[in-house]
C-alpha cells in the first residue's frame, strides 16, 4: 500500500475549521458549534480528491501562549498535527480580518518548515473579496479565498494546488473488514460485550452511565475473519443530555452509526424495548446500515425456563417495533458469554444482505406479479403504472422505479412493494430504499 500523505488544519478558534473540513470530507463529521474550543482533540479523515487520497487532520483552535489548560491542550494537538502533516492549511476568518493570534500562529507555522495554504474562509460575498490582499500581512503566501458553509469554487481550487504533487490512486483494493458499531442507551451492556469479546478489558466498564465518552475502535479476528468493533457512548434522550462532553460523545457515537457497516443494537432483556432504543433503531435505518438486534442480559430473565422464551421475546418485540421486522434478534449475556460470538455470525449473514444486488429483469418481475396481485388504487381518477425497475446502489440495496405519476404513490402501497421485495429477495438485516421518478409514457 502506497503512502497516504497527510494535510492538517490549523487555525485559531471559530474560523470554521470543522466546516470546513466537513466540506471536503462530503458529511457532517466533525463537531461543529459556534462555541470556541468545541473541537479538542486531532480528528482523522481520509479523503479522496480527483482520484488523489490522502489524510485530514482536523485540530482544535489555537492561541499561541494561552495558559488555560484547555486551551495549552488544544495547542498542543495542533502543534502534533503538524509535526504529523505533509503539508498544513492555515485558516483564517476573511469576514472580521486579520487578528493577533493569527500573527502569532503564522509564526509557528513558519518554524514548521512544511508547505502551508492560507486559506481565508467565509468569503461568501463579492463585498469581502476585497479583504482578502490583506492577508498578504501574514507573510503566509497567497491566500486562497473560499467559503466553507457555500462550497465556493475556491475550495476545489485550494485542493488542486494542495494535491498537485499527490499521486493518482489507479485503483483501490475492497476492504473486506467489516465495521460493527455496538450502540444502544447508557448501561445496555455495550463495553462489556466488546470487553468479552475481545477477552481483555479494552474499554472501561462501570455501573455509571456515560462511562464511556468517545468511540473506541478494537480490531479482532474470528474464525479467520476480521473484525472492527466500535464501542460507543451511550445515546439517550436529548432532553437529559447536558451539553459539553458528553453531548458531543453522542455525537460521536452517532456518527459512528454513519461510518459502520452493521449496527448491533443492544437492549436490555429486562428492561425491554425502550422508546429510546426505537430511536436509536430508526437513526440505523435512516443511516441505511445493516441492523442486529442483541438482546443482553439474557441470563437475567427470569421465564428463561420455558420452552422456548426467545420465540416469546422476539414475538413481543414484532409486536412493540413492527419496523424491526427485517433485523435478527440474537439473545445473549456478556457476563456468560451466551451466544455472544453469534454477533460474528450474524454480523457475516447481514453484510451478504447489504450488498446484495438483484439483476433488472428477475426485479421488474417480481414487481409485476406483486402488482397484478394487489393493483393499486385509483387516485383522483387515475392509477399508478410502474414502467420500470433498475437497483442503482448496494449497501443499502437502492432502487429507483419509474412511475407514470408520482403523487399516485401511497406509503402503504410503497410497503407492500418493499415486503413483497424482501419476500422475494431476502434483505434480511438490510434497510432497502425505494424512491419513484415519474416519467411519461413515452418515455421521457
Amino acid at each position: 500500500m502506497s503512502y497516504k500523505p497527510i494535510v492538517a488544519v490549523v487555525g485559531r478558534p471559530n474560523v470554521g475549521k470543522s466546516t470546513f473540513v466537513n466540506r471536503i470530507v462530503g458529511s457532517r463529521q466533525s463537531i461543529v458549534d459556534d462555541q470556541p474550543g468545541v473541537t479538542r482533540d486531532r480528528i482523522y479523515f481520509d479523503v479522496e480528491w480527483q482520484n488523489k487520497e490522502f489524510t485530514l487532520i482536523d485540530t482544535g483552535g489555537i492561541i499561541p501562549g494561552d495558559e488555560d489548560e484547555i486551551m495549552l491542550n488544544i495547542f498542543t494537538q495542533a502543534k502534533v498535527a503538524c509535526d504529523e502533516a505533509d503539508k498544513i492549511i492555515f485558516l483564517v476568518d476573511g469576514k472580521n480580518g486579520i487578528n493577533p493570534i493569527d500573527y502569532d500562529i503564522a509564526n509557528v507555522l513558519r518554524r514548521s518548515k512544511k508547505p502551508v495554504y492560507l486559506a481565508v474562509n467565509k468569503i461568501d460575498s463579492p463585498e469581502r473579496f476585497d479583504m482578502v490582499s490583506d492577508f498578504y500581512a501574514l507573510a503566509i503566501g497567497d491566500p486562497h479565498p473560499i467559503s466553507a458553509l457555500h462550497g465556493s469554487g475556491g475550495v476545489g481550487d485550494l485542493l488542486e494546488a494542495i494535491t498537485e504533487d499527490f499521486e493518482v490512486q489507479e485503483s483501490t483494493e475492497k476492504n473486506d473488514i467489516i465495521r460493527l458499531a455496538i450502540v444502544g442507551k447508557p448501561n445496555a451492556g455495550k463495553s462489556s460485550i466488546v470487553n468479552a469479546l475481545l477477552g481483555e478489558e479494552r474499554v472501561i466498564v462501570s455501573d455509571i452511565s456515560g462511562t464511556t465518552r468517545d468511540t473506541i475502535d478494537s480490531k479482532v479476528k474470528y474464525e479467520g475473519e476480521e473484525y472492527i468493533l466500535v464501542d460507543t457512548a451511550g445515546i439517550r434522550k436529548k432532553a437529559k443530555v447536558d451539553w459539553g462532553v458528553e453531548k458531543f460523545a453522542v455525537d460521536r457515537a452517532i456518527r459512528a452509526i454513519k461510518d459502520c457497516d452493521i449496527a448491533v443494537l443492544v437492549i436490555d432483556a429486562i428492561e425491554g424495548l425502550t422508546d429510546q432504543d426505537k430511536k436509536i433503531s430508526q437513526t440505523i435505518v435512516e443511516a441505511g446500515k445493516g441492523l442486529i438486534v442483541a438482546v443482553n442480559k439474557w441470563d437475567l430473565v427470569e421465564d428463561k425456563d420455558k420452552a422456548d422464551p426467545t420465540a416469546k421475546y422476539t414475538q413481543k418485540l414484532m409486536q412493540e417495533a413492527p419496523f424491526l421486522d427485517f433485523a435478527p434478534k440474537i439473545f445473549i449475556s456478556a457476563k456468560t458469554k451466551q451466544r455472544l460470538v453469534n454477533i460474528y455470525k450474524r454480523a457475516n449473514e447481514v453484510y451478504e444482505q447489504c450488498q446484495k444486488r438483484v439483476s433488472t429483469s428477475i426485479l421488474n418481475k417480481v414487481l409485476l406479479e406483486a402488482m397484478a396481485m394487489n393493483p393499486p388504487t385509483s387516485k383522483k381518477g387515475k392509477k399508478l403504472r410502474v414502467y420500470y425497475a433498475t437497483q442503482v446502489r448496494t449497501a443499502p440495496p437502492t432502487f429507483i422505479l419509474f412511475v407514470n405519476d408520482e403523487d399516485l404513490v401511497q406509503d402503504s402501497y410503497k410497503r407492500y412493494l418493499e415486503n413483497k421485495m424482501r419476500e422475494a429477495f431476502g434483505f434480511f438485516g438490510t434497510p432497502i430504499r425505494i424512491s419513484f421518478r415519474q416519467r411519461n409514457e413515452k418515455g421521457n
